[in-house]
């Protein structure tokens, strides 16, 4: 967790509850709330045009959303969606100030989450340039058991779903799932069941 819960609850925050596919907020309005997630899976999303669904992650329990909109007067340009049923930590902005005012350590704690975000975006992002699916299945599981401090071979328990890699990797489903197979085969990867390890 980024900021401790008992911190956010000394300062007035409050427990909010989504069900699966529940608008937390909504691209074009304004960041009003720090929300940490206390429990369940958030999917961050832009709507194209054409209809076409970009996401730009899937934050789960600990992490926090939309978070570097506090610091600016731009309104949300992403949609935050509850994938599961979920339980969201929200503290009104005036009060996370006072929060990181009082304990500016706590300043460098967030800007630090949201660099690492960055850099995950920046590494999604660079997918478009990877024709091999192979690759960009590498490069995404690399990153996440990296950024949760694993090593050994088989020892991370990948957190997203079939539909979820294909979605943060722009590829179908239906290749991912044959990818992970090869991989497997390669011994790249141990599969339990829907389970992958990495």
């Amino acid at each position: 967790m980024i900021i401790c819960e008992d911190l956010l609850f000394s300062h007035g925050a409050q427990v909010e509850k989504y069900s699966a596919a529940d608008y937390i907020f909504e691209e074009g309005t304004s960041a009003k709330f720090y929300m940490q997630i206390k429990y369940g899976t958030v999917k961050l999303n832009t709507f194209l045009e054409d209809g076409k669904e970009f996401v730009h992650g899937f934050p789960f329990e600990g992490h926090c959303i939309g978070e570097s909109y506090l610091f600016t007067g731009h309104h949300y340009a992403v949609n935050a969606i509850a994938v599961t049923s979920c339980e969201i930590i929200r503290v009104p902005k005036n009060k996370l100030l006072n929060i990181l005012l009082e304990k500016p350590s706590l300043m460098l704690a967030l800007n630090k989450y949201t660099a690492d975000r960055l850099h995950f975006r920046y590494l999604v992002s660079s997918f478009l340039a990877i024709s091999d699916p192979m690759i960009k299945l590498e490069k995404l599981f690399d990153h996440i058991k990296s950024y949760f401090g694993y090593e050994e071979a088989y020892s991370f328990l990948i957190p997203y779903t079939r539909q979820q890699i294909a979605t943060l990797t722009g590829l179908r489903v239906e290749t991912v799932i044959r990818n992970i197979k090869k991989m497997h085969k390669q011994k790249l990867v141990k599969l339990d069941s829907t389970r992958i390890y990495y």
